[in-house]
């Protein structure tokens, strides 16, 4: 498996589990397993539900901005990369 970054975190709102992420290469889709890495942070994450201006979407293309629901805290500008498959 390979992994290709595809944006970076813009905020994180701990209340709700919810990841900002500008989306700058690629795209992703629901489905699509996302490796968030940083300083303190390190886990992957399979795309169940993703929203763009507050309505669900399948697909964000590069440019969008989109929240996704994660199980462990981020930090702004942390690195996202989509796992995969070689």
């Amino acid at each position: 498996m390979s992994e290709i970054e595809i944006g970076r975190v813009e905020d994180y709102f701990a209340h709700i589990d919810v990841v900002a992420i500008e989306v700058t290469a690629e795209g992703i889709k629901v489905g699509d397993t996302l490796h968030f890495k940083g300083h303190t942070t390190d886990f992957t994450e399979k795309i169940t539900s993703m929203q763009v201006d507050h309505k669900s979407v399948e697909e964000a293309p590069v440019g969008s901005d989109v929240g996704i629901k994660v199980k462990d805290r981020v930090r702004t500008h942390d690195h996202v990369y989509k796992v995969v498959e070689d």
